[in-house]
């Protein structure tokens, strides 16, 4: 019952916001045609990734360290998300519930605000935390990129009250106390932590928004939210990935915290939010990417579901990307990366992908095959790709160093795939 109630809240959180700002499955999608229909996908050819920009191969993992995943990362930053800048020199933490008694004494609750800057009233984001009580010594942690405040998301009284991100009136409002389905203490009873914060802290989900957001601390002098700056500039889903790197900055201070082993969990967006960080930073010990289709870790030379020509149009979500994504929607052959560097970049760190047989907007099997594609480069750093061209039946997890599990429903987890993350958790970060 307690690992149907923490994915009931997955559920509960993915399916609003789906509900709210997502497409089902149609034949069109902003006047784009969307294909279902596996023969029409087209031919294509991914980019060699361990092919150097000079067209030299990379055959050990010093050339892949020090000169490929460099170059992959720019490319990203250039061509999708667009570059972000590093840890804010004002930044700093503020522990105002360090040991709270929590779930009949079975855990200690922690809440953190981060200030992005020394104004307390200008960016922020609220971290709750809870760890195994009496664990006696630093624990691996599990956080979960929200898509709520954190205090709808637990049945805990003692949470702080946050905001949510108003599209109608266009500003934070605070939230009402939620169901409170998350059900943390099967995560508990394995040892791990949990922390979650709510992404829109840290920069609204919404079109022209980037004035209410961290980005706003990063405009230049005379910039308005029409003039946020170059095609390379960051969007939301870099601007969120940023957040998740600045709480891997406190559990770094945390003692109580394991800092080398935190694994980070996203669904939809956030599955491609959580890659993105992943990738960027080096620090996060696992990625698990729930549905997180284009833009994600599904094949955008696909022409499959969602294709970048359904993300980057300007009434749906170019807001979350850089302005040079949308320059690929009619040449994606062209565009210089794909789905498979990004899970690549990841390396030699576990990633988990986990989609739904029904889901075919987020494309499935075009996450299976990017995770194929990206298997050489595990090789290469001495670690196990999925070991198959074959896309396993749903319900079957192949749980490697890549890891794949494709469960017999839609968009977002179901209670079968909980078990399956803890197991994949179970085996990369507890000794």
């Amino acid at each position: 019952m307690r690992t149907v109630g923490f994915c009931l809240i997955l559920l509960f959180v993915c399916g609003a916001a789906h509900a709210q700002i997502a497409d089902s499955p149609d034949e069109s999608v902003a006047g784009i045609p969307v294909n279902y229909t596996e023969a029409k996908v087209g031919q294509y050819t991914l980019p060699d990734v361990l092919k150097l920009a000079d067209g030299q191969p990379v055959r050990d993992s010093a050339t892949w360290f020090e000169k490929r995943r460099p170059e992959i990362v720019r490319l990203f930053e250039e061509n999708q998300y667009g570059r972000s800048p590093g840890r804010p020199a004002d930044m700093r933490f503020d522990v105002f519930d360090k040991a709270g008694p929590a779930f009949g004494g079975k855990a200690i609750r922690r809440q953190v605000t981060i200030y992005f800057s020394k104004d307390k009233a200008g960016p922020q984001m609220d971290l709750l935390i809870y760890l195994p009580a009496g664990a006696g010594k630093p624990v691996p942690l599990l956080l979960n990129l929200g898509f709520a405040a954190n205090n709808t998301m637990v049945n805990d009284p003692n949470v702080k009250v946050g905001t949510f991100w108003d599209r109608r009136q266009n500003q934070r409002v605070p939230a009402t106390r939620g169901f409170g389905f998350m059900g943390v203490l099967p995560i508990l009873e394995k040892g791990f932590g949990f922390a979650t914060f709510n992404y829109s802290d840290v920069d609204p989900d919404a079109p022209g928004a980037i004035a209410y957001g961290v980005r706003r601390l990063y405009l230049k002098e005379g910039q308005t939210e029409s003039a946020s700056g170059g095609p390379d500039e960051w969007g939301s889903i870099a601007a969120w990935a940023w957040g998740i790197s600045r709480a891997v900055d406190y559990f770094e201070t945390d003692e109580d915290v394991d800092a080398g082993r935190i694994a980070i969990m996203g669904v939809s967006r956030l599955g491609k939010t959580v890659l993105w960080a992943g990738a960027r930073d080096t620090r996060i010990a696992m990625v698990i990417a729930s549905c997180s289709g284009e833009g994600g870790a599904a094949l955008s030379r696909r022409n499959y579901g969602e294709t970048i020509g359904h993300l980057a149009a300007p009434t749906r979500y170019a807001y979350q990307f850089c302005a040079n994504y949308g320059k690929w929607a009619d040449k994606v052959d062209e565009f210089p990366v794909d789905a498979h560097m990004l899970i690549a970049l990841i390396a030699p760190r576990p990633v988990l992908l986990q989609t739904g047989n029904t889901d075919k907007w987020s494309d499935p099997y075009g996450e299976f095959l990017a995770a194929v594609a990206a298997g050489p480069v595990y090789d290469l750093l001495g670690k196990q790709g999925l070991g198959t061209n074959k896309m396993p039946s749903a319900g079957e997890a192949i749980l490697h160093t890549i890891g794949y599990f494709m469960h017999d429903g839609g968009h977002g987890p179901s209670p079968a795939d909980f078990p399956v993350f803890l197991e994949f958790m179970r085996m990369h970060l507890q000794p």
